[in-house]
């Protein structure tokens, strides 16, 4: 059975212990509904006010500047052009739960991370982490699974997956052609290596709308 949004909210609060922070993976390849699942399960969960917080692996991106450096920029969102021991720490700071912790949030108008642009502070009870490569069984991003109570993976069909990338690319101004060969050259390999290479999570659900 594929949970719905209440059984997911109730599956997270089935493994809260006392006051302990529980740190909640949604993965998925670029485009599955990250985003949009974390955002509602926040919504269901209280959000802010009741102690939810939502950390998006999006603000790691390297800078565009050293991505240039090291001849990675057409391949910007692949595992490599993520700080991933930076976003480790963050996370170890998380479960450590000493004191608030301050996240970048990735601007996609501005395609640049703003640093300490949200706080975890300490009545944030419940985190949700959403990224690409949260579940990727591959050094350096394994390092990441013992971080985390409870995982959810998306599972999106690559048809369903690059309709929704072109379209993301023609919102962001380009032609067709441009938008189908931007989301073919680097979006669709991406969403392969999410597919092939993660370790499903807790509970799996699908998104082929």
């Amino acid at each position: 059975m594929v949970p719905d949004i209440d059984t997911l909210t109730a599956m997270i609060r089935d493994r809260q212990i006392g006051d302990r922070r529980l740190l909640v993976a949604i993965a998925g390849a670029p485009a599955s509904g990250k985003s949009t699942l974390s955002e509602r399960l926040h919504h269901h969960l209280g959000g802010d006010e009741a102690g939810a917080v939502v950390v998006p692996m999006d603000g790691y991106h390297f800078d565009d500047a050293i991505l240039s450096a090291r001849g990675l920029l057409p391949r910007k969102g692949a595992p490599e052009t993520f700080d991933t021991g930076g976003f480790k720490r963050t996370l170890e700071a998380i479960r450590t739960d000493d004191d608030d912790v301050y996240v970048p949030v990735f601007d996609r108008h501005l395609e640049l991370s703003r640093g300490s642009a949200r706080c975890v502070s300490q009545r944030h009870r419940i985190v949700i982490v959403e990224g690409n490569y949260l579940l990727l069984n591959q050094s350096p991003w394994n390092q990441l699974a013992g971080l985390f109570d409870l995982t959810l993976f998306i599972d999106t069909p690559l048809a369903v997956l690059e309709k929704r990338l072109v379209q993301r690319w023609l919102d962001h101004g380009h032609d067709q052609p441009s938008a189908r060969q931007k989301a073919l050259d680097n979006d669709i390999p991406n969403a392969r290596t999410v597919a092939e290479y993660s370790k499903f999570g807790t509970a799996i659900i699908i998104n082929n709308a």
